[in-house]
């Protein structure tokens, strides 16, 4: 089957608006016999009749009118190519995949993808949902160009912006805290430790905050791999929990959730966007960083 031509689009769209083959001939000035000639040749190529023709009138055909707005958005894209290749101040456009994890991009930067792209309508944001580890995999395989992310960096040839800063805090349910107090390392040996990984846990922010000689001796660890699942375990009385204070922040404020040690402030950390050095794009990638810090977590 071959494609239609523009011109007999074109010849198409004019008949479909007159219903009239001779003034629409006289509109594209071909003659009559020429125009006839466009419309039975595109309706050969596209193997339908586009118009029922008698000898008072002329009407599109379901077909027809399937075809016309199709017609004229393909007329539209191509009177279009001329405008793009010429406009030599105009940006090139590119796309970038961020890699992040399921929460932050869900609450963050999900809302922030059409103001982002409404500032720069050249640049095309996908985003890659994962957890830690895998994130940094996509990043060695180039399945992204850059991930958000407050892990620790612990592996060379990267380069980073700062985003926002992300501050923790020690909490469990009150009713669990009631029953058994956490006041002291000591007290630890009575609960359960709910935490992300074993490799990247979220308890080394109370860790790195305290006297070394502090021994925190769980009765067990639970890894659940995602702060969404650590919160809700918590909120359950399942056990204690390092977490981020946005994410917690409501929790918090409605006492669904409390503060444990709270005199005893944690160490912090900072949202990054991360990339492999020498990416092609990092220009783009700090203007993207700048952009987003505009967006305040959420």
């Amino acid at each position: 089957m071959s494609l239609p031509d523009p011109d007999s689009l074109r010849c198409f769209l004019a008949a479909a608006e007159l219903l009239s083959f001779r003034a629409a001939a006289e509109r594209v000035h071909l003659s009559a016999a020429a125009f006839s000639d466009r419309i039975r040749r595109l309706e050969e190529d596209l193997d339908v009749r586009l118009f029922e023709r008698s000898t008072r009138r002329v009407e599109l055909t379901a077909a027809g009118r399937r075809l016309k707005p199709q017609a004229e958005r393909a007329l539209a894209e191509a009177g279009a190519c001329k405008a793009v290749v010429h406009a030599e101040d105009r940006p090139l456009p590119f796309e970038l995949t961020l890699g992040t994890r399921f929460e932050l991009g869900l609450s963050w930067l999900l809302p922030a993808l059409d103001p982002l792209q409404a500032a720069r309508p050249d640049r095309r944001l996908n985003l890659s949902f994962g957890v830690g580890p895998d994130l940094w995999s996509r990043i060695a395989r180039g399945e992204v160009d850059a991930v958000v992310t407050s892990t620790r960096l612990t592996v060379g040839e990267l380069d980073y912006a700062l985003l926002h800063e992300e501050r923790y805090v020690f909490c469990g349910a009150p009713a669990l805290l009631a029953q058994t107090p956490l006041g002291h390392p000591d007290d630890a040996r009575a609960h359960t430790l709910l935490d992300a990984f074993a490799d990247l846990p979220l308890f080394r922010y109370l860790l790195d905050a305290r006297p070394a000689a502090d021994a925190w001796g769980f009765r067990r660890t639970e890894l659940l791999g995602t702060i969404a699942a650590i919160r809700l375990r918590a909120l359950a009385g399942k056990g204690v929990a390092v977490l981020p204070a946005y994410f917690v922040a409501d929790d918090l404020a409605e006492g669904r959730l409390v503060a444990v040690l709270p005199d005893h402030p944690l160490q912090h950390d900072w949202f990054r966007l991360i990339w492999r050095r020498g990416h092609p794009l990092a220009e783009e990638l700090r203007a993207l960083a700048e952009a987003l810090r505009g967006f305040p977590l959420r």
